[in-house]
């Protein structure tokens, strides 16, 4: 029974450290450029946009460029967020490839 109990602790050992690397991805910021740095945007680590910054050549352009400058300063911050967040879960799992999001059943 050892060997349950074990297994057990271990699980509940790494559920903690799941814990911890979700708040502290919670707490990363990252940038997002486009158009070679005409447009940044910054995300907190729970998807929340914090800024946006429109470089003064921007706002010259017309609206339909400007909008798309800003999707993809956004989703350039979403893939760095993405890149961070499975940095953070790999130093807390010690490799294992979970999801964010996983919850183990206790």
């Amino acid at each position: 029974m050892t060997d349950f109990s074990d297994m057990l602790s271990k699980a509940k050992a790494m559920q903690e450290k799941m814990k911890e690397a979700q708040d502290q991805i919670k707490k990363i910021e990252v940038e997002g450029e486009a158009g070679g740095n005409l447009v940044k945007v910054v995300l907190s680590g729970d998807y929340e946009l914090k800024s946006i910054t429109i470089s003064d050549a921007v706002k010259k352009e017309n609206q339909e460029i400007v909008n798309d400058l800003i999707i993809a300063a956004y989703n350039n911050a979403k893939e760095n967020l993405k890149k961070k967040s499975a940095e953070e879960l790999s130093k807390a799992t010690g490799g294992l490839n979970l999801p964010l999001d996983f919850k183990l059943p206790f």
